[in-house]
């Protein structure tokens, strides 16, 4: 597999290239508008084309490429039954994309927002704002549920092997990949709490809104266009 790991400094958001050498298929997981012709230049540099773009949820911090990409590319746009309705294909727990020979397995991982999924390929698996570096997504906004979230790392993604891979949808911290087992031992919001404790835990953290929320979230429910 073809892969990069690309970031967007305004938002610290990262976007996933995954590719298919074999039959020059590729996705990119949570592309971010402002970086269009980074990601299609990339792909045209490796030899690949656009045939899937997958997000993990509906964006409060930016907004996505994923219909502007579509327009330039006809690639499918990926998202939860739950998330935009502007999606090609809503897939739910246990489906599986596949990218040429690449075969993308979808996991249901709500909390952060209602329709947030992650996405297992092989070893790696791309959690979106789920699951972060020794950290959660927030859930205070978008239909977050600090229960559901809890649930969704502890019985979802903690039943990963211990070697997986963790690529998150965002670090502030310039981290950028960590381990199933690693934030087992080591999240200070997960290790060591209960469930009852992470809900008070996260229902007292007081963070103050994203700065695109009012822009981001209308513009994401459209696929990314600010027109609609």
């Amino acid at each position: 597999m073809i892969f990069r790991q690309l970031f967007d400094a305004e938002s610290s958001t990262y976007t996933y290239l995954l590719g298919d050498p074999s039959s020059g298929q590729a996705a990119l997981i949570d592309p971010v508008l402002e970086q269009v012709e980074r990601d299609l230049t990339l792909v045209r540099e490796l030899g690949l084309r656009l045939t899937h773009v997958l997000e993990t949820h509906v964006h409060a911090d930016h907004i996505t490429s994923a219909g502007r990409l579509r327009e330039r590319t006809g690639c499918t746009v990926v998202a939860s039954e739950r998330g935009a309705s502007c999606v090609d294909l809503h897939v739910r727990h246990g489906d599986e994309v596949r990218v040429g020979a690449l075969v993308v397995r979808v996991l249901a991982t709500p909390g952060h927002t209602d329709d947030g999924v992650s996405y297992c390929v092989g070893e790696r698996v791309f959690t979106g704002d789920t699951l972060l570096i020794r950290g959660t997504g927030r859930t205070d906004f978008q239909n977050g549920d600090a229960g559901q979230l809890h649930d969704s790392v502890t019985r979802v993604l903690f039943a990963l092997p211990d070697d997986t891979l963790v690529y998150p949808g965002h670090d502030y911290q310039g981290r950028t990949v960590t381990t199933i087992g690693e934030e087992k031992r080591h999240n200070p919001r997960l290790a060591g709490r209960g469930r009852e404790e992470f809900i008070h835990l996260m229902g007292n953290l007081h963070l103050p809104m994203p700065r695109k929320l009012d822009v981001a979230v209308p513009a994401n429910r459209s696929c990314g266009r600010l027109d609609s």
